[in-house]
């Protein structure tokens, strides 16, 4: 099969470039999305914001990693401490993000103040400018996977799967991170940051960044101070060897699916996951439906999918079978950038929202 990248040649993935003004000029910056019916006073119960289940999960998730530090150390030098250090890499490289998350949204917990602290602790973890980011998540949720203004797109066609691949490791995602953090510590913030993020939030940006790259700072100090990796297994380097879990996970939240769309079954994936899983991942398997209805927290995010699945693609059965669905769609988009998985609706589900993406194919094919 020829390929069509000669026909079609990448497409700018930057927010303030070229694509940028054409999302505007074809409705699909800030448009008005599909969502499955749900009755009201249903989705006022769902939106419910409770302290319980996020205190005890946030108490087990800190308490593991507490004691997995404590073992790790304890058995420091030996073949003892894998095991220990293991668990804390994942709880700490992985389970901070989806934390990050849904402390951002302010959905995890009723009280504010929890929401902001685990909010701060799991952007430290997954290294993220925690200001930044907060800004950059809600224009993901605007314009999710609409090429020129969604920044938080892990796909760009044709994608890079040898990236991908090494991003399992962390190294190259950590390394861009760090830069991010450095720079911003600095006092600059890029053209796309400043794009999405209010210019009264930029001295607190600039701000968040210098307190992580202190802490980063005291840990290599500590770490040369013991002449020893053991304050590094602590901090920083878990966000490199505990990161497979989340990029497993993420990578599955909108790979090999729509762009342009204003329908989140055509460009989001749910995904029936083991227990563990959706513990590390807080739920996010159910992904059609966090974004479709973002201040429905997390605990309740299983009920909501219950209550709207007939409206729904089927849900992957498992990651594996997830994954066997994408990688497939990966590999061709390397030649046919225009492909993408276009799931079936049950003929209970009304029909797909896709005529702004069908225009914009139309006129990129004239």
């Amino acid at each position: 099969m020829t390929s069509l990248l000669s026909t079609y040649p990448p497409r700018d993935y930057s927010v303030v470039g070229a694509e940028t003004q054409k999302a505007i000029d074809t409705g699909l910056a800030s448009a008005e999305w599909y969502h499955s019916e749900v009755p009201r006073k249903v989705m006022k119960e769902l939106m419910q914001r409770r302290d319980g289940p996020a205190i005890r999960d946030t108490l087990i998730w800190l308490g593991l990693m507490l004691l997995c530090a404590i073992g790790g150390i304890y058995f420091w030098g030996s073949w003892a401490c894998v095991p220990f250090f293991f668990v804390y890499g994942v709880l700490y490289g992985s389970a901070c993000d989806s934390r990050w998350h849904e402390c951002g949204h302010g959905t995890a917990f009723r009280t504010g103040w929890m929401n902001d602290v685990v909010y701060q602790i799991a952007s430290f973890q997954v290294m993220r400018n925690p200001v930044n980011w907060r800004w950059s998540h809600a224009r993901h949720h605007t314009d999710t996977i609409i090429v020129g203004r969604d920044p938080e797109i892990a796909f760009m066609r044709p994608p890079n799967l040898f990236r991908a691949i090494l991003s399992y490791v962390g190294i190259l995602d950590v390394v861009d991170s760090f830069k991010i953090l450095a720079r911003n510590a600095m006092g600059i913030l890029s053209e796309a940051e400043k794009s999405y993020i209010p210019a009264s939030e930029w001295p607190k940006a600039i701000f968040a960044a210098r307190v992580h790259m202190a802490i980063y700072a005291a840990s290599v100090i500590a770490a040369l101070a013991m002449w020893s990796f053991l304050p590094l297994m602590l901090i920083g380097l878990p966000r490199i060897y505990g990161c497979w879990h989340m990029l497993m996970t993420g990578f599955l939240q909108h790979g090999g699916l729509a762009e342009d769309v204003t329908d989140h079954r055509l460009n989001s994936r749910t995904v029936l996951m083991n227990p563990l899983s959706r513990f590390i991942y807080w739920n996010m398997n159910y992904h059609i439906e966090h974004h479709m209805f973002p201040m429905v927290p997390y605990h309740a995010l299983p009920r909501l999918h219950a209550l709207i699945k007939d409206d729904l693609p089927a849900p992957n059965s498992s990651i594996l079978q997830a994954y066997a669905e994408m990688i497939p769609a990966l590999i061709r988009q390397r030649r046919d950038p225009h492909y993408y998985i276009r799931h079936v609706l049950p003929p209970t589900a009304r029909p797909f929202r896709e005529e702004l993406h069908d225009i914009e194919i139309t006129r990129s094919a004239g």
